[in-house]
Order: C-alpha cells, then structure tokens, then sequence
C-alpha cells in the first residue's frame, strides 16, 4: 500500500501530464476528469493540485535549474514524462519542509513506475545536482 504522500505526488504528476498534453488547461478542469479514473480522494486531490499549481507557477525557474543540472542535454530532448518528474523533484528540493532524500527518493519511484528502470539513472543525477546547487545536499 502506497503512502498518503506518494500517491499525491503520482496524483500531481498526472495532472502535470495531463496538464502539458492537453494544451495546458486550468488544473481545476483536470482534477474532475483525474478523479473519475482513480476514485474520489477530495483530500488527496486537492493536495495533488496545489502541488502541480506551485510547479506550474515555478515552470520556467525549474526548468532553468534543470537545463543547468542536465549535462548535454537540451530541455526539449528530455522525455515528457522525465520533464515533468524532474519538475516535481526540483519544486520539492526548492521546499525545506521537504527531506531533501525523501523529494529524490519519491521522484525515483514515480520515475520507475511511470517511464521505467532505464531512466532513473538520469532522473538521480539531475536531482542530485539540483539539490547540491541549491546547498541541500
């Protein structure tokens, strides 16, 4: 069984997908169609739009930070769904009240169960990266 804490950070990142994919409508549109496929959890969703709103709203700041972090590699040849996870991993890293282990940690499972084992590897050292810049690690 899945943390409280995990399955709002997989909830998020469907929505941030969803979100890229569908023209990037408001979040709000999105939750509705989000809790048809995986079951009322008001409270879970909620947490899981906040979340997505603070890294839609930091977009172009985590994507500097990623572009930084992500040797020879451009932003737009980084995988959608990676894109999205690395966006996620970087808005937790930003927050103190985040462990810094727990933000890498949680981006490494969604990485696995959403894009697949090859891709952690990069997912890892860009986070790494990203937290040492930012002195959390």
């Amino acid at each position: 069984m899945l943390r409280v804490e995990t399955k709002r950070r997989a909830r998020a990142l469907q929505l941030l997908y969803a979100w890229e994919t569908r023209g990037r409508p408001p979040l709000s549109d999105l939750v509705l169609g989000l809790a048809r496929l995986t079951g009322p959890e008001p409270t879970l969703l909620d947490q899981a739009e906040a979340l997505s709103a603070r890294v839609i709203g930091a977009e172009h700041a985590l994507d500097e930070l990623i572009q930084e972090a992500a040797e020879h590699w451009r932003l737009d040849r980084i995988g959608l769904m990676e894109r999205m996870i690395l966006r996620l991993g970087c808005a937790e890293l930003q927050d103190t009240s985040v462990p810094p282990r727990t933000a890498i940690d949680e981006s490494l499972w969604l990485t696995h169960r959403f894009v697949g084992p090859a891709a952690v590897p990069f997912v890892n050292g860009v986070l790494d990266r990203v937290g040492q810049r930012l002195g959390r690690l």
